[in-house]
């Protein structure tokens, strides 16, 4: 076997970190390849709780749009202490990625967006489906529903999408949708 130069070894290494950074590259993974997203995009959602209804264009060119994300972190906003969190914006591109997917424009329907630690604890008690350290606190996650798709097929397409935790509640009549680590429940 020949021996390995110091310079080949380092170059190695080198394309292994590049794999290892690239999602799916490791362990087989068949992850599809994210499509570039389109120049202007839209989202829309309905809080159940609330009754309020959005429908903007959150991002356009690449630039996240101030007044759109100031519109969409309101009505994903802890309703029950009115409390606003900033919610990250991979988060509307994973749900505009769903919406894709699900060849749909119909609104989100909100169950659950951002959570307060003091409602999330209240919750908790009620349920055993609530994670101490839930998403949700941080802004990184949603529970829904899209009116005309079958819960089944919200979440079959949202586990495709491999973007990040989702779980599926269907005696609850929802899907969980995170921008976490990949896991599926």
């Amino acid at each position: 076997m020949p021996e390995l130069s110091r310079r080949r070894f380092l170059q190695l290494g080198g394309m292994a970190g590049v794999l290892a950074a690239v999602p799916g590259a490791s362990r087989g993974s068949a992850a599809p390849p994210a499509l570039p997203l389109p120049r202007e995009r839209l989202l829309a959602f309905h809080n159940t709780h609330t009754g309020e209804r959005l429908k903007t264009v959150y991002c356009i060119q690449g630039d996240y749009q101030k007044d759109a994300l100031r519109d969409l972190n309101y009505i994903l906003r802890d309703f029950r202490v009115n409390e606003v969190k900033d919610i990250d914006p991979n988060l509307f591109d994973l749900l505009y990625r769903l919406s894709d997917r699900l060849e749909t424009r119909e609104p989100f329907h909100i169950i659950s967006g951002y959570r307060s630690p003091a409602t999330n604890a209240i919750l908790q008690l009620r349920s055993e489906g609530v994670a101490k350290r839930s998403l949700h606190m941080v802004g990184k996650a949603i529970d829904l529903r899209v009116p005309g798709v079958q819960l089944r097929d919200v979440h079959k397409a949202a586990v495709g999408l491999r973007g990040g935790g989702v779980g599926y509640y269907p005696s609850s009549d929802f899907v969980h949708v995170d921008v976490g680590r990949p896991r599926y429940w």
